[in-house]
C-alpha cells in the first residue's frame, strides 16, 4: 500500500497540471489512467517518478514527502531556440508560424522536418540581423488594443529568462500551446506571470519549467491600414454626441 502522503500529492499534482487521469496516464507511462495509483492500488513505481522528473521537474524526494520542494530548482530551463532553419546559402531565415501551425508548434519542436512544411524568409533589415527571429500569428483579442487578431509579430529568441523585460510583450511557447503576452516575476516566488493586455482576461501563472521557447515581440505586420487618426476618431464622436442631443432636444 502506498503512503497516503504520496497519494494526495500524485493526485494533487495531476490536478493542479490540469490533466485527466486518462490524460496523465498516457504522458507518464501507465496504461490507461491513473486511478489505481489514486485510489493507493497501484504502488508508484521508479518508472512513474522518473517520467515526472523528466517530464515536470518534479522532485521525488516532495512525492515520498521527504522535502517540501515540490519542483527541482528551475534556474536551468532552457528556452533558447530548439531548431533554428537556414536558406540555400546557409543563412538563418525567419520561420513564419500561422495560427494553424501554433497548434501543434510545441509537440513538433524539435522535429527539423516539421519546420520545413512553414514558408520562411529573409528580411534585409539592419534591425533583423545577429538574432534568430520568428514569425507568429496573433490569434485572439488577449492582446487588444497593441495586437490585433489576425496580426503577425516578429519576434528574435531570448536565451534566458532572466532576460526578460516587463514592458515588453513575448511569445511564449508553453508545453502545450503558444500565447502571446507580458511576462512579470513577481518577487520572491519562482511562478512566472502571463498578463494579457486586455484586462478581461486574468492573469496566468506558470512554473518556469513549463515554458519551452520564449521569443520577445520586436515589430509586427498590420492590415487594413487607413487614415483615420485618434483626432479623426474624436471629431467623428463628436459628431454622433451633437447629433444625438439634437435628437433628444426634438
Amino acid at each position: 500500500m502506498e503512503n497516503e502522503l504520496t497519494i494526495k500529492r500524485f493526485t494533487d499534482l495531476r490536478r493542479e497540471l490540469g490533466y485527466t487521469q486518462a490524460e496523465f496516464a498516457t504522458l507518464i507511462g501507465v496504461s490507461s489512467t491513473t486511478a489505481d495509483i489514486e485510489r493507493g492500488r497501484t504502488k508508484l513505481s521508479g518508472k512513474v517518478v522518473a517520467a515526472l522528473l523528466k517530464q515536470f521537474k518534479v522532485n521525488p524526494l516532495w512525492l515520498y514527502g521527504e522535502s517540501e520542494q515540490q519542483y527541482i530548482e528551475a534556474s536551468g530551463t532552457s528556452v533558447i531556440p530548439k531548431v533554428v532553419t537556414v536558406d540555400s546559402s546557409d543563412r538563418e531565415n525567419m520561420v513564419l508560424v500561422n495560427a494553424k501551425a501554433a497548434a501543434g508548434y510545441p509537440q513538433n519542436i524539435h522535429d527539423t522536418s516539421w519546420y520545413r512544411q512553414l514558408p520562411a524568409f529573409d528580411l534585409p533589415i539592419p534591425e533583423f540581423r545577429n538574432a534568430t527571429y520568428r514569425g507568429f500569428q496573433v490569434e485572439g483579442d488577449s492582446m487588444l488594443p497593441n495586437l490585433k487578431p489576425g496580426e503577425w509579430v516578429l519576434a528574435r529568441a531570448v536565451e534566458d529568462l532572466s532576460d526578460i523585460n516587463s514592458n515588453k510583450i513575448y511569445v511564449v511557447v508553453l508545453q502545450d500551446s503558444v500565447m502571446v503576452k507580458k511576462i512579470e516575476r513577481p518577487p520572491n516566488s519562482n511562478k512566472i506571470l502571463l498578463i494579457s493586455l486586455n484586462e478581461s482576461y486574468p492573469p496566468y501563472e506558470i512554473e518556469p519549467y513549463q515554458i519551452q521557447e520564449v521569443w520577445q515581440v520586436s515589430s509586427k505586420i498590420t492590415f487594413g491600414v487607413d487614415a483615420t487618426t485618434e483626432n479623426g476618431l474624436l471629431r467623428q464622436l463628436q459628431q454622433s454626441m451633437e447629433e444625438l442631443k439634437k435628437q433628444l432636444k426634438a
